[in-house]
């Protein structure tokens, strides 16, 4: 039996093969654990939920949710949420992965575009998905897990609006871990470094770059979605990590080090 058999977990941005949001998924199905996973891409999704619900025999609910300035997201977020309900009728984990940015631009190259995609997906998304899962996370005294950057703690260039979505993030955790502490739900911020998709294509094409990033990280690997980011999650999502709420923790392979 997995410690989470009978719960269910929301996690955004969960679609995608070798990302952090998919190995995220992974590691709650191997616990039994029901799973609503979002993001833009319909069929990445149908994708993930056919091969989780095949190979851990859980039930996935699959929500295309696009959080952006253009339409009406909030909305969007709101009907996703009762679709949650109306399919399980609970919520136990909530984690916030989901995020766009336009990377490698300069704070002073920006456009409003630019930095509109980094907080809509990012900040804004959380936001919604926090508010909205609340009544529901109360009743079940659940957990909530944001993901921010070492790009927004260290303050790496060509990431304004990246950086900032996530130290907004950071901020509205806090707040969430103060308000609803009460609630007996934790809420807690991870910031990861794992080897992905996208990862690898930079590899790929910068094969230099990707070699001095690697050499940066003090354990000489990036992270694995599932076993170095996915299982640290399942952790923060279980009774055992109750008492832990507004922390941020850094799975870096020591890079997150700071005073």
């Amino acid at each position: 039996m997995g410690i989470f058999d009978g719960k269910v977990a929301i996690i955004t941005g969960g679609g995608k093969a070798k990302s952090i949001g998919y190995g995220i998924a992974v590691a709650y199905a191997k616990e039994g654990a029901n799973l609503v996973l979002t993001g833009r891409n319909e069929q990445k999704l149908l994708d993930a939920k056919e091969e989780l619900e095949r190979l851990y025999g859980i039930k996935v609910l699959a929500l295309p949710v696009d959080v952006n300035p253009y339409d009406d997201s909030e909305e969007r977020v709101k009907e996703a949420v009762k679709k949650v309900i109306e399919t399980f009728g609970r919520i136990d984990v909530l984690i916030n992965n989901a995020q766009a940015s336009a990377s490698g631009i300069p704070l002073s190259m920006q456009t409003k575009d630019h930095f509109d995609l980094g907080i809509y997906s990012g900040l804004y998304a959380t936001f919604y998905y926090m508010r909205e899962c609340y009544p529901y996370l109360k009743e079940t005294q659940g957990s909530v897990i944001n993901f921010a950057s070492g790009a927004g703690l260290f303050g790496n260039a060509g990431q304004c609006s990246y950086a900032a979505a996530k130290e907004g993030i950071r901020g509205l955790s806090r707040v969430a871990a103060t308000e609803w502490g009460k609630d007996n739900i934790n809420v807690n911020v991870v910031c990861p470094l794992a080897m992905t998709s996208q990862l690898e294509n930079f590899k790929e094409s910068y094969p230099e770059a990707y070699e001095k990033n690697l050499r940066a990280v003090p354990m000489g690997r990036f992270g694995d979605p599932e076993f170095d980011i996915g299982r640290v999650c399942v952790h923060l999502g279980s009774p055992d990590f109750k008492y832990m709420s507004g922390e941020t923790v850094t799975l870096e392979g020591g890079m997150g080090l700071r005073p």
